[in-house]
């Protein structure tokens, strides 16, 4: 048996796998976040401990833990938390969506060599500029920084007592040369920081270390159990949903949205705000558009009609050409390919015809284009896509996504009802670290249905795609 241990935000998930990869239990601890001031985002990593407390403790009540082999960890990506000589904790994590540090972000960003070496635009919600705010702003906090983790290997510091990141995770850090899937001395230094501070990287598939001998009594675990490199949230997802080889991608209309694209080689666009990552296997790098507001945005459209949101997607009947009206969805700023914060959702081309179906309607089209949007900012880097799933509470209207499938101009599949979450994913590398085995065992899960194109409607959405990066230019000059 294997488990996998997810950190999110909003909760830990913990899930048991046997050897056929079937989900035997799970569990889950809710978390909560501190926002003590405005664009802060904290959590106090004491409460990941007590949450794996519970959920290793409610698996053990569930499932004979003698048999396990394995643990793989997914979770959270960019949070910096800060550990002394002592390896106590010396402040709150700060997590991913904080944006405290975009000053230290825009400096750093400036600075070429971050680019040229990480791949990506330095954004305020990675973990080098978070240390550099600490640095600016707490610094009795910072000249006692001995070690700098991600959420996830703090709760593998917890398990095994090493000091260990793995690849997909430390990509999203600003200090990773992610090409050579190694630390940048340079890097570091840029941040008066050097390697010491940083803990040793394995792959995600990888053994870093073993469970410790009191918490193996205490779960009823055999001892030796190994603890897997593991992967942050979207490679992890990626390995559970079988996205691990050059062509295969997902999109996942989720509160955000992710178009996630596995590739056999390091091919990165700073530029357009894609995110370029080691993948959670060795040899192999994934490319990321992020959409901040995906399912988010329908969610807050129906709030404001009074309504559920499956009822009025669920009423729109076949898949229909564009209208005049757009709808941006930057609810709360844009990632991929804007790298705006500040840019804000609009309704556009509305007339006395204008009904709810046309602005729901629009709001889907609207996240349709922003995907469309990552799959070009993807593609033009040479970053294959040939067969993409759909996962996520978005994709439960086929209307959403037959029209990013027509869109797109290919067809979209569909799995059926499953976990391929990030905690499955996390098991499915802790069985590869405890076997031996390789992404062979990462298969894509069966498809329920394909969803296919409307040809004749293409030239139709490519003229309204035309329409919506041109709303953006305006809007964007008038914010």
């Amino acid at each position: 048996m294997y488990i996998g241990l997810d950190l999110g935000t909003s909760g830990l998930k913990g899930i048991v796998i046997d050897d056929n990869q079937t989900i035997l239990a799970e569990a889950n601890a809710a978390l909560t976040v501190s926002r003590p001031h405005d664009g802060w985002s904290e959590q106090a990593p004491a409460d990941w401990i007590a949450a794996v407390e519970d959920v290793m403790g409610a698996l053990a009540s569930k499932v004979d833990m003698s048999g396990v082999r394995a643990i793989g960890l997914s979770g959270q990506m960019h949070g910096a938390t800060l550990l002394d000589a002592a390896g106590e904790v010396l402040r709150p994590c700060i997590l991913w969506n904080d944006t405290r540090s975009a000053v230290e972000a825009a400096a750093m960003d400036a600075n070429p060599l971050f680019r040229d070496l990480t791949g990506n635009i330095v954004f305020p919600g990675f973990t080098a500029p978070k240390l550099e705010w600490v640095k600016n702003n707490e610094p009795d906090t910072f000249m006692k920084v001995a070690k700098v983790l991600l959420p996830k290997d703090y709760l593998r510091y917890f398990l095994t007592g090493e000091y260990v990141a793995e690849m997909s995770d430390a990509a999203g850090t600003s200090w990773l040369d992610t090409g050579a899937r190694d630390w940048s001395d340079t890097l570091l230094a840029a941040t008066d920081l050097g390697r010491e501070h940083m803990p040793r990287l394995v792959e995600g598939s990888e053994a870093s270390g073993n469970v410790r001998a009191e918490l193996a009594s205490k779960w009823g675990l055999p001892a030796n159990v190994v603890v897997a490199g593991g992967g942050g949230d979207n490679a992890a997802s990626a390995v559970g949903v079988g996205v691990v080889k050059s062509g295969d991608a997902f999109v996942s209309l989720g509160t955000s949205g992710v178009l996630f694209a596995a590739s056999d080689s390091y091919q990165p666009d700073a530029a357009s705000a894609v995110h370029t990552f080691c993948h959670a296997l060795p040899d192999t790098w994934h490319q990321m558009g992020v959409i901040l507001a995906a399912a988010d945005a329908m969610n807050w459209f129906a709030k404001v009609l009074g309504q559920k949101p499956a009822a009025l997607t669920g009423a729109l009947g076949d898949l229909q050409a564009p209208s005049r009206a757009l709808f941006l969805p930057y609810l709360g700023g844009e990632r991929t390919p804007h790298n705006d914060a500040k840019i804000r959702a609009s309704f556009l081309h509305l007339d006395h015809n204008a009904d709810q179906h046309t602005m729901v309607r629009a709001v889907l089209e609207g996240v349709t284009h922003a995907v469309k949007d990552s799959f070009d900012a993807l593609t033009s880097t040479g970053t294959k896509i040939e067969r993409l799933l759909a996962v996520g509470g978005g994709s439960k209207s086929d209307y959403w996504v037959q029209a990013i499938a027509t869109s797109l101009g290919m067809p979209v599949h569909l799995p059926v009802a499953g976990d391929f979450g990030g905690a499955f994913g996390a098991a499915r590398l802790g069985m590869m670290a405890a076997t031996g085995a390789g992404a062979e065992i990462a298969t894509l899960p069966t498809i329920e249905r394909t969803i296919d194109p409307v040809p004749e409607l293409k030239g139709d959405f490519d003229a309204a795609h035309q329409r919506y990066q041109n709303a953006y230019k305006a809007l964007k000059g008038l914010n």
